[in-house]
């Protein structure tokens, strides 16, 4: 069977955060449905979507960048994501855009592309994969669990932008888990805004998967997904008291023992004027408490530095923090003002050269950190899954090591591997971010 005319098709620029990304997936995985073709460039598309991001300015500027980029190559644009939400910004800048929706609004997408640009269906001849269209290589995807957040961090704006908490039910999340274990995922990556309060919204009521109850709470939810048989990785994890009791479970190799913890600070002050949830929490104690359970586990933090007020000794203090804490991986941002974020009336504003001198002092300072976790499980034999293959070898990731976030394995003699495949390697030798390895027989 062959078509009559050309398949409608859609251009695709997805920009910002694995939050983005899932919602990026989700319109593509609906247009694909409705037989629409997809192309990652500008030629041949009938229309160009881009999908902004617009939590900080140099995030809004590229945004918007992209979006003239799209109009001067293609000219039919619509505009979906963070930046969406302020559709007066992306209209005073470029008022032809065809439509303008808000994040996670896949319905309001489609409706804009229908609108432009009806769908050619042809379900005997338009496939979609059971696992949908994914940003991702084959062997790892992000996995959403809920949207939105009901914190008021005084430097953030993702609430006014994505709305509160909103759990997605854990059925649905269950079985999208095992749709993609069973189409070859290796690695899934547990994001949303907070997953630390998972099914707060909904009192941790009750659902049901596979005809099991399941309460809608993270601690039943990991349990769940750790039957699945593949790594599961925890990302956006605020450092709630909730959060001790998965702990159990990365040291029974259920899940990853890995946390990606948003510190932001270590300033007890400085935390309060953030408006950061559990700031009152003693966090040293907390990751000692995590370590003497699974002394394997790897933590994962990032930080602002020259939030105002923020003087000289509480910037000391977030190092010291730094160095009692041993965070296995860190990254850092200079404080940034963000439209519409409360933080901005906040008096003594630290200067801009002060701020990035601090988040370099930062950096620097973390490199011999980072530097003494890797040295310390030299000689260790390890599992990792191998996201690359090329004439100098094989390159991999630890458990500790989330994907273009954290560091990789390289492995000279692993010419024989396969993209996804787990292995056994031997930790060999390390930089300050990456491990070098060999092969162990499995």
């Amino acid at each position: 069977m062959s078509r009559k005319k050309k398949d409608p098709t859609v251009g695709f620029v997805s920009l910002g955060c694995p939050k983005a990304s899932a919602d990026a997936e989700l319109i593509l995985t609906r247009l694909r449905a409705e037989g629409y073709q997809i192309s990652g460039s500008y030629d041949g598309a009938d229309l160009v979507v881009v999908n902004t991001c617009g939590f900080i300015d140099e995030a809004v500027e590229e945004s918007l960048d992209a979006i003239g980029e799209a109009l001067a190559e293609n000219g039919k644009v619509i505009v979906t994501g963070c930046l969406g939400a302020k559709a007066d910004v992306v209209r005073a800048a470029h008022p032809q855009v065809l439509a303008v929706t808000g994040p996670h609004a896949t319905q309001e997408v489609m409706e804009a592309v229908h609108a432009q640009l009806p769908p050619m269906h042809e379900p005997f001849i338009d496939l979609v994969p059971p696992q949908g269209i994914r940003l991702t290589p084959p062997h790892y995807a992000y996995l959403k669990i809920s949207e939105g957040c009901n914190h008021r961090c005084s430097f953030c704006i993702i609430p006014s932008l994505r709305g509160d908490l909103v759990s997605r039910p854990n059925g649905d999340v269950l079985q999208e888990a095992e749709t993609l274990a069973r189409a070859g995922v290796k690695e899934l990556l547990i994001i949303s805004q907070d997953t630390s309060a998972y099914g707060v919204d909904v009192k941790y009521r009750t659902g049901f998967h596979g005809g099991r109850p399941v309460k809608t709470r993270l601690l039943e939810l990991c349990q769940a997904l750790g039957e699945l048989g593949i790594w599961v990785r925890m990302h956006y994890v605020y450092p709630y008291p909730s959060v001790d009791h998965l702990i159990p479970l990365m040291a029974e190799g259920k899940i990853l023992p890995y946390l990606d913890v948003p510190f932001q600070h270590a300033s007890p002050r400085i935390l309060k004027l953030m408006k950061r949830p559990a700031s009152s929490e003693n966090n040293l104690e907390r990751i000692k408490a995590w370590r003497s359970i699974c002394p394997d586990i790897s933590i994962r933090s990032t930080f602002i530095t020259g939030f105002p007020g923020e003087t000289e000794a509480e910037f000391e203090e977030l190092l010291t923090f730094l160095e009692e804490a041993k965070i296995d991986r860190v990254g850092a941002f200079a404080y940034s003002p963000v439209e519409g974020a409360a933080a901005n009336t906040l008096p003594d504003a630290v200067p801009d050269e002060v701020r990035e001198e601090r988040r370099l002092q930062l950096m620097e300072f973390q490199e011999d950190i980072s530097t003494r976790c890797l040295e310390a499980k030299l000689g260790r034999t390890v599992q990792v899954l191998v996201d690359d293959v090329d004439e100098d070898g094989a390159i991999a990731r630890t458990q500790w090591d989330a994907p273009e976030i954290d560091g990789v394995v390289y492995i000279t003699d692993g010419h024989d591997l396969q993209v996804g495949d787990y292995a056994q390697v031997e930790l060999m030798d390390c930089d300050v971010h990456d491990y070098y390895a060999r092969r162990v027989p499995d």
